[in-house]
C-alpha cells in the first residue's frame, strides 16, 4: 500500500444538468492507494464537525458519489474518484469521513473532449488523424502505458 496526503477534496454535487464542486475545509487526510485487485483507494479526511449533517446525509443516502482530490501538493491536478463513504467518526469537537473508491481516468476524457472539438472544426478522416496527433504531442496525452 502507498500513502499520500490529502491536500484538497470536493464533492462534485448535481445541480440542474450541472456538476457543482462542493469544498469541505479541511483539517487533515490520507489517501491510501490499497494496490489490491479492484484498484480501490481509501481517502481519510479529517474535518471540523461542522460537516457532520452533511456526511450523515451522503452516508444515509449509501451511494456512490464523485469526488475530486489534490494529493501531496496544492500545485498538482485534482484526481475525480467514483467512492462510497464507509465510515463517519466523532473525534472530539472534529470528525473524520472515510471514502473507498476508484480513480476516475481523466486522460480518456481529455482525449474524447480534444477528438470532439476537432470533429467540430470540421476535421475528417486523415486529417482529423493527423491533428489528433499534432495536438496530442502538445498536451502529452498520446502517449499511454499498456
Amino acid at each position: 500500500m502507498k500513502t499520500f496526503k490529502l491536500i484538497s477534496l470536493d464533492v462534485l454535487e448535481k445541480q440542474g444538468d450541472e456538476l457543482q464542486n462542493r469544498p469541505v475545509d479541511l483539517t487533515d487526510g490520507l489517501i491510501i492507494n490499497r494496490e489490491d485487485e479492484q484498484n480501490h483507494w481509501l481517502v481519510e479526511a479529517y474535518m471540523d464537525d461542522s460537516y457532520k449533517n452533511y456526511f450523515q446525509q451522503m452516508q444515509d443516502e449509501n451511494r456512490e458519489y464523485v469526488l475530486q482530490v489534490k494529493i501531496s501538493k496544492e500545485s498538482n491536478e485534482p484526481a475525480t474518484m467514483m467512492v462510497k463513504l464507509v465510515g463517519l467518526n466523532q473525534i472530539g469537537s472534529s470528525m473524520n469521513v472515510l471514502f473507498l473508491g476508484t480513480l476516475l481516468n481523466r486522460k480518456q476524457e481529455k482525449v474524447e473532449e480534444m477528438l470532439q472539438a476537432l470533429i467540430l472544426e470540421g476535421y475528417q478522416g486523415t486529417e482529423l488523424l493527423e491533428k489528433f496527433k499534432e495536438k496530442s504531442k502538445l498536451f502529452d496525452i498520446s502517449s499511454s502505458s499498456k
